[in-house]
């Protein structure tokens, strides 16, 4: 792991433990280099924030760690992505049961065209959970401050509840499962605001048992929620526009005092 990284932690007062590391030297979508160099720990029990100017590969990175860049055609990744230590894209490695452990919420809210309940029941039932259903379908949506609101109507269709709803019951389905790691692409830009608040809410509350990356392109957002955050920029590289890390620290450095002249740039809205 590469040192200079491992500085970002020094001060934190908890025990920090990293729980997956990227080392990309270079991720493509057939011949189009994305990601060039990216070296990044993810601690445990922490939400890390990725900011970064459209198009430089936040997304990207965000989905290679559970594999979500296979189902794309003609993607490569030269590197490694490690969780608990152990190189998720090694040959032998199930991403489909990967995806067990690390979830993921999706910009737009996307309830499968069932009731609320199966919604949650779903996912259980395809990893073969042998306990009580019931109670673990209240219990997420309790964690997901979405029980009280929907406990009487757990029949009815999760296309008819609103969008912030709707996005707490994506959540839901996804710690139903008991994740270790959940990663969130812009969960809350189709949001209001107050049911973005609820949602910024909702992953301080689950941080107690789990690692949480989030893209955001709302700066107050990440400054408010994430323990670290990870500047990326565009630089040119073989011909194209790529994805790089700039900096990585903790939140209250990157948003006060950042290191690098154009992260500060960015977060003042010189760009983007």
């Amino acid at each position: 792991m590469n040192p200079d990284y491992l500085q970002a932690t020094e001060g934190f007062s908890e025990n920090i433990e990293p729980i997956l590391y990227a080392n990309v030297k270079a991720f493509y979508y057939g011949n189009d280099l994305a990601l060039h160099n990216i070296q990044l720990p993810i601690y445990k029990n922490y939400i890390t924030a990725f900011i970064g100017p459209s198009g430089c590969g936040k997304s990207t990175l965000l989905r290679c760690f559970n594999r979500l860049n296979d189902l794309i055609d003609n993607t490569h990744l030269d590197g490694e992505i490690l969780f608990h230590g152990r190189n998720i894209y090694h040959p032998q490695e199930d991403a489909i049961l990967l995806r067990r452990y690390i979830t993921m919420v999706f910009q737009r809210p996307n309830p499968f065209p069932k009731s609320i309940y199966n919604n949650i029941a779903f996912g259980l039932r395809v990893h073969g959970h042998k306990g009580n259903i019931d109670a673990l379908v209240e219990h997420s949506l309790r964690q997901a401050f979405l029980w009280e609101e929907v406990k009487n109507r757990l029949k009815d269709n999760a296309l008819s509840l609103s969008g912030g709803q709707k996005q707490r019951l994506c959540i839901a389905r996804a710690i139903a499962v008991q994740p270790e790691v959940i990663l969130m692409d812009e969960p809350c830009s189709a949001l209001d605001p107050i049911s973005s608040n609820q949602i910024e809410d909702l992953m301080q509350s689950l941080k107690a048992n789990c690692t949480i990356i989030i893209v955001t392109h709302n700066m107050q957002q990440a400054a408010r929620v994430a323990d670290m955050t990870a500047f990326f920029n565009l630089e040119m590289k073989e011909g194209s526009r790529v994805g790089e890390l700039v900096e990585y620290d903790h939140s209250s450095v990157i948003f006060t005092h950042p290191k690098h002249q154009v992260t500060k740039q960015y977060i003042q809205g010189s760009f983007g």
